[in-house]
């Protein structure tokens, strides 16, 4: 059988450990510069708490990305954690991460990713709305699927287009990370030095709090709760590090590149979104970013930029978003195809995703079945919901990789390791109770989320069975 076409990840064997570095960047960086700096702040009401936010969960993901690491180092191939669960864990265990990958991570987060991107376009042309009576109807109360619809169905559309992209080949995929992710960093960091130098921002800001800012209330257990809410936000921002691993037997020199692109490539994300999170802070006092949290399609850095360029730095800015969340999406599309896939030749998901397009040479089925699941996903609820989602079910998986670090010290212990975990056995263990903690507080500050995440993942129960059954 005709195997998948060469992709992105075939493509970085031969370019070695810049283009494994880019590939790190151009899977976190994303939507995250633009969209959640509003939310944050809605929930702190405080620019310096909101800041601190961002500064927390890029040290935390950092711990994470130390000590996976490791693991990456260790048992670089293709595939992952899916990989990785096997080897440390059990064959259970990787399915359920593969299923969860499908159902929650990595399908989730080409929806939200493509959810900004519909944003966006909707700043520069607004997008038609169904009447009030539709948008309110609810499905047991939990999914809103008519509300918001014309930035839901465009959203749709998007995913739909790239991966009919990659259906018929991956060609134009290859060199679009890259390229996107330059020119995004670029202008990044043009915004960063006109804001600080031409944005009349002020120190004032990070001292005058939110109006309806109370500080006794943070004694009641408040303050935690928003610290968590604004976490996870955060996190959505850093989502996507580990998907480098579902190429790693495809990069040239794995056990070196693979974790060295994983830490600097996180290091280089959290130096951006902090420095650009700074700006919006300090030139924009917080009840107007708040003020834009309110507007449902109004994101907070077109109404930053707007303050200090006017209607033509608005423009910019919302053109660099169609095009960073454009290329995000596109890289996020690329990669759980593969994973679908190799499950599949291994007789644990459908069967059809195993299937190689005889003309295009690419995995069509598991590409198509990707494509129809998030846009189902888009239209169950909104993007809250789905980053919140995907962050729980994600930190489920990363905690037990990271305590893979310490299992596999001891089945493997004279195994030669190219990276070893930074401040074992402390900073893993760090990580791994702060996973524990936000999977607790998640589910006691946003059950709908939580216990969604949750019911997807035992979704796959029945399919194990079946598809282990007589093995």
């Amino acid at each position: 059988m005709a195997q998948p076409e060469k992709t992105q990840g075939q493509l970085v064997r031969s370019l070695g450990l810049f283009s494994a570095f880019i590939l790190t960047v151009s899977s976190v960086i994303g939507s995250g510069v633009y969209k959640k700096v509003a939310p944050m702040s809605s929930e702190l009401l405080s620019a310096d708490l909101v800041l601190a936010c961002w500064v927390l969960a890029g040290l935390i993901t950092l711990c994470g990305t130390l000590s996976n690491a490791e693991v990456a180092g260790l048992l670089a191939d293709s595939g992952g954690e899916y990989v990785y669960f096997r080897k440390i864990y059990n064959k259970f265990f990787a399915f359920l991460f593969g299923w969860t990958a499908f159902t929650v991570i990595r399908s989730a987060a080409v929806a939200s990713i493509a959810y900004v991107f519909a944003h966006s376009f909707n700043a520069l042309v607004p997008l038609p709305e169904l009447p009030a009576s539709w948008a309110q109807i609810s499905l047991g109360g939990v999914f809103t699927p008519f509300d918001n619809f014309g930035v839901k169905t465009l959203t749709v559309l998007l995913i739909v287009g790239l991966s009919y992209n990659n259906y018929i080949g991956l060609k134009f995929g290859e060199g679009l990370s890259k390229t996107v992710t330059i020119i995004v960093v670029v202008s990044i960091f043009l915004v960063i030095v006109l804001g600080l130098t031409l944005g009349g921002g002020s120190w004032a800001n990070f001292t005058t709090p939110a109006t309806g800012f109370v500080h006794h209330a943070w004694t009641e257990g408040a303050f935690i709760q928003s610290i968590f809410a604004a976490l996870l936000a955060a996190f959505w921002a850093y989502e996507g590090w580990s998907a480098t691993g579902y190429i790693g037997g495809e990069i040239k020199n794995p056990n070196r590149n693979l974790p060295l692109a994983l830490v600097l490539g996180v290091s280089f994300v959290m130096l951006v979104y902090i420095s650009i999170n700074f700006t919006y802070l300090f030139v924009l006092p917080i009840d107007e970013i708040i003020a834009a949290h309110k507007s449902q399609n109004t994101i907070a850095a077109v109404v930053v930029i707007r303050h200090f360029l006017g209607e033509a730095g608005a423009l910019f800015i919302a053109l660099l978003i169609l095009l960073t969340t454009f290329g995000c999406t596109n890289t996020t599309l690329l990669g759980p195809p593969r994973l679908y896939y190799a499950m599949a030749k291994e007789g644990m998901f459908f069967s059809s995703a195993s299937y190689i397009h005889p003309r295009y040479n690419t995995p069509s089925k598991a590409i198509l079945i990707q494509a129809v699941w998030s846009s189902v996903l888009v239209f169950s609820g909104s993007f809250d919901q789905l980053t919140d989602m995907l962050v729980f079910a994600a930190f489920i998986f990363y905690g037990a990789t990271t305590l893979g670090v310490f299992v596999l010290r001891v089945k493997m212990p004279d195994v030669p390791r190219p990276y070893k975990a930074w401040g074992y056995p402390v900073v893993p263990a760090i990580f791994i109770l702060f996973c524990v903690a936000l999977i607790a507080v998640t589910l006691i500050t946003k059950p709908r989320e939580a216990l969604i995440g949750l019911a997807l993942m035992g979704s796959g129960l029945p399919f194990y069975w079946y598809w282990t059954r007589g093995k």
